[in-house]
């Protein structure tokens, strides 16, 4: 079953996204990896791990239950007890056996010390369980990368959208300008056409910024089970504390595959040890328990017994090196997916200190074009620049804020990502 915070998490943010016009709901970047974890269908195999685990936790303890066996034989000997002479006793004679001979009995078995065999058992189901865990944590956690891809993309393109509204008033404006020189007979009305297509360019994009929008969010309301559409904000995540610390899933899997190659060892170790136990026997026979009657018969017997096998003698050093060259390899895996990983976060500290350059001219960039474009809207008005120069510069300057946008984005998702690469996403 699902934890009571995911629940809880899940109820509030439906609650939101149903919530009247004048509030708008609003998505914040972890509630998606919650939710996005929680949803994914993968998910549901917590459930069956930790009904294995029951199960194979139970099927051990019954190890520690009486054991009761029928058995029965028949069986057919070249030879029998005999005496050789007899000795004449009155009323006394010495039987005959039958060469066939039949047995028919039920025995129940109670185990008083296995060495610790059941013990053993139990533990190495509780870590194959924390093993599966690991491993479905692991594949789970690729789906931060992805809500990453989608959340930022969407970000994106609302940061565009924006800048495309202010796009449109400066060419709307650029028309005004334009009609009215045309009416004073001091521009021609090719000019008022070249801006209103700049005009239709700028609704073509504003479309297409639309569209991508709402297939990023079609598929996000696929991974998170909650419907998100045009009116739904996702709110812009602050830049996060970055670290070194590393926290990766896949480091807990390693140590729990060594744990089980560990339980596994000890395991050995056990089947070397005596068993004790006590049984009871009962069932029908010829010949029974009385050797000097060729009857059948009833018969019981109980007692003690201890068993003792040291066939496991001949290949126990050779398993115990198995089992530490598995734990060897398992240690070259962590060691190629912390090296590998390392290149990668060597490589978003890279890409980081790219964009942080970047977005200290991005402004100072915007600023002049700004200028410029405001010098080119008064030469415009006095006929001095024409209406083509002037798409240039608004083009320019809406490029130059185009970048900076952009520079935000990836700046922002990139340190999400060296997050995400660290294990330190959702903290």
């Amino acid at each position: 079953m699902r934890p009571l915070k995911s629940i809880i998490l899940n109820l509030a943010l439906f609650v939101g996204l149903n919530a009247c016009a004048q509030e708008l709901p609003v998505l914040k970047i972890k509630n998606v990896y919650q939710l996005a974890k929680d949803n994914y269908p993968l998910t549901k195999q917590h459930d069956l791990i930790a009904k294995t685990k029951d199960y194979s936790l139970q099927n051990a303890a019954s190890g520690y239950l009486p054991a009761f066996s029928v058995n029965g034989q028949a069986t057919y000997q070249s030879t029998v007890t005999s005496f050789p002479f007899t000795i004449p006793i009155p009323g006394f004679s010495i039987p005959q056996y039958d060469k066939d001979q039949y047995k028919i009995y039920g025995q129940i078995d109670q185990v008083i010390y296995d060495g610790g065999m059941i013990r053993n058992q139990k533990q190495t189901a509780k870590t194959t369980a924390l093993v599966q865990e690991q491993s479905l944590e692991v594949e789970l956690y690729q789906l931060y990368d992805r809500v990453n891809q989608l959340f930022f993309g969407v970000i994106l393109i609302d940061e565009q959208l924006k800048q495309n509204e202010l796009l449109a008033k400066d060419v709307q404006n650029g028309i005004d300008k334009a009609k009215a020189l045309v009416s004073n007979g001091v521009a021609y009305r090719s000019s008022v056409e070249e801006l209103l297509a700049q005009m239709l360019q700028t609704e073509q994009a504003r479309v297409e910024l639309k569209a991508t929008r709402k297939a990023y969010t079609d598929m996000l309301s696929q991974f998170i089970n909650l419907q998100v559409n045009e009116k739904t904000v996702f709110e812009k995540p602050v830049s996060p504390l970055l670290t070194n610390q590393f926290n990766r899933p896949e480091l807990l899997l390693y140590n729990n595959q060594k744990k089980v190659y560990d339980d596994q060892e000890r395991l050995l170790s056990v089947q070397l040890r005596p068993k004790f136990g006590f049984f009871a026997q009962g069932g029908y026979a010829r010949p029974g328990l009385n050797m000097l009657s060729n009857d059948f018969a009833w018969y019981y017997l109980g007692g003690v017994k201890l068993s003792w096998n040291l066939g496991s003698l001949y290949t126990f050093r050779n398993q115990k090196k198995i089992f530490e060259i598995n734990k060897t390899s398992v240690d070259l895996q962590k060691e190629t997916f912390v090296f590998n990983t390392s290149l990668v976060q060597k490589q978003q500290q890279a890409a980081i200190s790219k964009f942080a350059d970047l977005l200290k001219n991005d402004n100072a960039i915007i600023q002049l074009r700004e200028s410029v474009k405001k010098a080119s809207a008064a030469q415009l008005v006095n006929g001095v620049l024409s209406v083509h120069d002037y798409i240039l510069v608004v083009n320019a300057e809406d490029q130059a804020r185009q970048n900076l946008i952009l520079h935000q984005i990836q700046m922002l998702q990139a340190q999400y990502n060296y997050q995400n690469t660290m294990g330190n996403i959702i903290n």
